[in-house]
């Protein structure tokens, strides 16, 4: 029986899912990693922290699945996180996440410059973090600028420089034309590390022989071109009509909702990828469970989400940033947290911090459809956030459509379908 296995990497922990020739999930597994070193702006990440966890689930899947039938791997990553490397793939520095905001003053020039349908708009793109290393003087042997799923993708077979269209969208590629656009080259980016593109699925090379051996799998093992994690989450739940939506509950709250045109408004953090003919229009907050995790841990979490009174709203008005910055519905670098005044009882306070972030999400599928996208006609959730019951009902109520909770279905699912998709096609 042939396998699928598909691996996202996330900022706290990595996943995976394995699935057989018909779809079926047959494992999973998960890793969990050590955060992203905060600094004010500065969010960054040592990249062999994300290989070493990719290591120990490939170990750990061994006990659960005989890997010599995996025919296939595919991985997603964080959008916007992005990392130098040389000719190898060596890292030549930390990885700035997709959250570190330090490139206000490159965003400026990006605005200057790039249309404004342009996926790299903002001080958290790619190509603003691209532009800032580029300006801080990029260490010799300089080759490729990658992206989180990049980088795995040529750890597992040699192949770097190559991305996906989702992936490069923020960092300045026209998803329209498919194409790299003049004006990137105008801004001053150095074409040369610019990756090459592809539809997310394609075979990009077979895994190398030493990471075969290692984990038990067969050299003739696929590698395919991954997508971000959002992407990932959406094609997991098998959403496929125009108005179904996607929010992933996770350590950010992202929304997607699948248009038949595309909208780009990224004054508003607002931006499509493309899904076969169709749209994938939303956009991505960083309100979400890293907010909730600054106050409280998941034991705490998990002992009050059975107290919450979700039909007696606080009214605390919460916007819960786990720092400053925005990025949708608002897009403001500087744009402040507000989880204030905090109330006594840590329950009403983790109650107006869930409908802090509901609001968030409502705001944001407003925020779409006044830019032509349809309403969501059902949403689907994912992420750890979808496991609260208390949650789900405040943001039915909230949200005014049906709201479907993916309880089993995890991000790397997508991921592991994108693998069966590129062994299809090689």
């Amino acid at each position: 029986m042939a396998l699928y296995l598909g691996i996202d990497i996330g900022t706290s922990g990595c996943r995976a899912a394995v699935l057989d020739e018909r779809g079926a999930q047959v494992a999973t597994q998960h890793v969990a990693m050590a955060p992203p070193q905060h600094s004010g702006a500065r969010i960054e990440q040592n990249s062999w922290i994300w290989w070493a966890a990719v290591c120990t689930l490939l170990e750990k899947l061994a006990e659960k699945v005989p890997m010599r039938q995996i025919e296939a791997i595919a991985v997603d990553g964080t959008s916007g996180t992005l990392l130098l490397t040389d000719e190898s793939g060596h890292p030549l520095c930390n990885a700035l996440m997709y959250n570190d905001a330090r490139s206000a003053q490159q965003a400026e020039e990006i605005a200057a410059l790039a249309p404004a349908e342009s996926g790299a708009h903002g001080a958290c793109s790619a190509l603003a973090k691209l532009l800032w290393l580029q300006q801080q003087g990029v260490p010799s042997g300089t080759r490729h600028a990658l992206h989180q799923a990049d980088w795995i993708a040529g750890q597992l077979s040699d192949q770097f420089g190559i991305s996906d269209e989702n992936n490069s969208l923020k960092l300045g590629y026209d998803i329209v034309q498919r194409c790299w656009p003049p004006w990137v080259e105008a801004l001053g980016i150095d074409h040369s590390l610019l990756p090459k593109v592809t539809v997310p699925g394609t075979p990009i090379g077979t895994i190398r022989k030493e990471i075969a051996r290692q984990f038990g799998l067969t050299a003739q093992t696929t590698i395919v071109s991954g997508t971000t994690d959002s992407i990932a989450a959406f094609l997991a739940t098998g959403a496929a009509e125009i108005g179904d939506a996607v929010t992933s509950l996770g350590s950010t709250l992202a929304l997607k909702v699948l248009s038949d045109q595309p909208i780009f408004a990224p004054k508003y953090g607002i931006y499509s990828h493309r899904l076969n003919d169709r749209w994938l229009v939303g956009g991505a907050s960083n309100c979400g469970g890293a907010t909730l995790l600054q106050f409280f841990n998941k034991q705490q979490l998990a002992a009050m989400t059975p107290q919450l009174k979700p039909h007696c709203p606080t009214g605390l008005g919460y916007y819960p940033l786990p720092a400053r910055g925005e990025r949708f519905p608002i897009n403001d670098p500087n744009l402040a947290p507000r989880t204030t005044p905090r109330p006594t009882s840590d329950l009403l306070f983790f109650q107006g911090l869930l409908e802090g972030i509901t609001a968030v999400e409502k705001q944001g599928y407003q925020k779409l459809v006044s830019f032509g996208a349809p309403y969501p006609k059902r949403i689907f959730t994912m992420g750890g956030g979808a496991n609260n019951p208390a949650w789900h009902e405040m943001r039915q109520a909230a949200l005014g459509t049906t709201v479907e909770r993916c309880h089993d279905v995890i991000t790397a699912r997508g991921t592991a379908l994108l693998a069966l998709k590129g062994s299809a096609l090689s």
